[in-house]
């Protein structure tokens, strides 16, 4: 399934989704693609993220990950949903319905997490991965994920250099890999469209492992922007 390009090759409005462990670097690359394609179509790239704290449950999500409340594995799931159902609703579908192939005017989303990460996370005992996902089923679906495949190794590595406090979910990292491979497969089982990318190396080689998937993935209008 990851190495399928897009049925519609020059569909107008894309929905990339980035995903990997915390320190994986997945929010710098998110911030230097989002940046290389503003260079060249400005304000029609979004660069967007979840738990979206202007949503609704942001905050509340963003509490519990910094230890400040505690609450239910089911109760947590269920603001995850929320928040991706507003951050959606008035956020990711008004601009991606804006785009007009017609006129030549292409519109992308890189969101820093999506469900993917839900699967990961908030399916924990007493919630099974299909309970998550049905919880989550009226969501937008991307057209691609990213997944940004590091070592636990490396992301300690990471996470040591920016400092601060540790959330909710930076321990156990290989562990949490593992729930990755199983949630990347359960979503590929669902026809979603899932490449890994090697975020080991450097940020400029990762960039450029996610250029090269995007030029092969996505629709040609994205391909020649880059």
């Amino acid at each position: 399934m990851g190495a399928e390009r897009l049925t519609t090759q020059d569909k107008a409005a894309f929905f990339l989704v980035i995903e990997g462990l915390d320190g994986s670097g997945k929010s710098e690359v998110s911030r230097r693609l989002a940046a290389l394609l503003r260079e060249v179509i400005g304000d029609r790239v979004l660069l967007t993220y979840e738990p979206n704290d202007p949503s609704a449950a942001g905050v509340f999500i963003r509490e519990v990950l910094a230890h400040k409340i505690q609450t239910s594995p089911r109760a947590l799931a269920l603001a995850y949903a929320l928040n991706r159902a507003d951050h959606t609703l008035r956020v990711i579908n008004p601009f991606l319905n804006s785009a007009n192939e017609q006129d030549g005017m292409q519109h992308i989303v890189i969101c820093d997490r999506y469900y993917l990460s839900s699967l990961v996370y908030q399916a924990v005992p007493p919630l099974s991965m299909q309970e998550v996902w049905q919880i989550n089923a009226d969501a937008r679906k991307p057209d691609l994920i990213l997944f940004m495949d590091a070592s636990a190794d490396t992301c300690y590595a990471r996470m040591g250099k920016r400092g601060g406090e540790r959330e909710l979910f930076d321990t156990n990292l290989a562990v949490r890999r593992g729930h990755y491979m199983q949630s990347i497969a359960f979503l590929r089982e669902r026809d979603h469209r899932i490449v890994e990318i090697d975020a080991d190396p450097d940020l400029p080689a990762v960039l450029s492992s996610v250029v090269s998937a995007l030029k092969a993935h996505g629709p040609g209008w994205l391909g020649s922007l880059l």
